[in-house]
């Protein structure tokens, strides 16, 4: 009578792999045969949830997004009503007259010697882009000798690299129309020292403004 020769638990195992291996249908056989239908479903699900998290990863860099844009949204109105006094004071100015705002339309004679320098070839397009943009432009005198100066303010909660760019630039652009002193200014709740330092060696002004008290 033959006797049965039985395989070690390591040979078993490693030949039932190289069959498997040899054979995908197989595969799947044995999967249904040994997991729950709660495990082999387990790919789509996590799928899902890979889907799931990349979709909340987006609605919060909206969310901060419009968090950002309605935090200076509410700065450019808050300074709508301080700038003139803000500005004149820190910069030692008088009769400061706002000539452009994201609230108020902007003054004809300004539009006007604008698109001059536009049509003249004096700036460019792009230069006549930065000055639309720009936050608060305002027109004044200094006091000690009475001559015509101009400010270009850009506001932001948190004032950042971009913002001391957009104000250096459009006063740049202000002093070519006007052939007038023009000072950067970059206003906001908070900046970092690096940009703080980077304001002060750019010739851009920080103007602090005070915080809204929590309701």
């Amino acid at each position: 009578m033959a006797v049965e020769k039985h395989l070690d638990p390591t040979s078993l195992v490693a030949r039932i792999i190289a069959e498997l291996q040899a054979n995908p249908d197989a595969q799947r056989l044995l999967l249904r045969a040994i997991l729950t239908d709660e495990f082999l479903g387990m790919p789509v699900r996590l799928n899902r949830i890979e889907k799931d998290i990349a979709a909340l990863k987006a609605d919060v860099v909206e969310l901060k997004a419009d968090v950002a844009y309605l935090k200076g949204s509410d700065l450019e109105h808050r300074l709508q009503r301080k700038i003139r006094p803000l500005i004149s004071q820190a910069l030692t100015l008088r009769r400061a007259v706002i000539v452009h705002s994201p609230v108020v339309d902007t003054k004809r004679e300004f539009i006007e010697r604008v698109e001059d320098a536009l049509e003249s070839g004096l700036i460019t397009d792009e230069q006549d882009a930065r000055i639309e943009a720009t936050d608060f432009i305002l027109h004044a005198q200094r006091r000690v000798d009475r001559m015509s100066v101009w400010v270009a303010v850009e506001a932001s909660s948190k004032v950042h690299a971009y913002d001391i760019e957009r104000a250096r630039a459009t006063a740049d652009v202000l002093r070519s129309v006007f052939d007038a002193d023009a000072i950067p200014v970059v206003a906001g709740y908070e900046i970092d020292v690096p940009d703080a330092e980077r304001a002060k060696a750019q010739g851009v002004r920080y103007l602090q403004v005070s915080p809204p008290r929590p309701a």
